[in-house]
């Protein structure tokens, strides 16, 4: 079972979602890139939905907006539709898939940490299936090619480093 959910077959299913998503995180990073974007009154809600009878943010989490996010909003202002936009660049070319799933997660789990759904939920889970799914997520994706020569490179590195773990000391 394991060799068909990882192999060339499904596969293809994997890009299809994997392109799919990489679309879902263009389309957002980029109408945020264009058009302007300004996290200050997202932010100033999260502290809202903090508070109250029936608060939909951790107390924990509104204590890490309110003393990290909301004073460094302008790196936020840069960092979420960026970010974003590279995910979703990754994630369709099949270009640094990994690393760009693992983005894509985080910036998932924090929008649903700020009391957000929408389609969190949605691009979280596939993030973290195709997280599992490993090289088949990449199967047809820039990936596929680039990192047999990125792993050799490493490993002739690893290769030329002295194995030694003796220390000489001057007599």
């Amino acid at each position: 079972m394991k060799n068909f959910i990882k192999g060339p077959q499904m596969a293809v299913v994997w890009t299809v979602l994997r392109v799919w998503l990489g679309v879902q995180w263009l389309t957002a990073g980029w109408g945020k890139v264009v058009g302007g974007f300004d996290a200050g009154g997202f932010l100033q809600g999260v502290l809202a939905n903090a508070t109250g009878e029936a608060p939909t943010v951790q107390a924990w989490y509104a204590t890490f907006v309110e003393g990290f996010a909301i004073p460094n909003v302008g790196l936020i202002n840069i960092l979420i539709p960026w970010g974003e936009l590279l995910v979703g660049i990754g994630l369709i070319l099949g270009a640094a898939t990994i690393p760009a799933l693992i983005a894509g997660a985080f910036m998932n789990l924090n929008f649903l940490l700020a009391g957000t759904l929408s389609t969190n939920p949605i691009l979280y889970t596939l993030a973290i299936v195709l997280l599992f799914t490993g090289a088949a997520s990449y199967y047809y994706g820039v990936d596929r090619f680039i990192a047999p020569y990125i792993k050799a490179r490493f490993n002739k590195k690893a290769k030329t480093k002295p194995t030694d773990k003796t220390v000489n000391f001057p007599a």
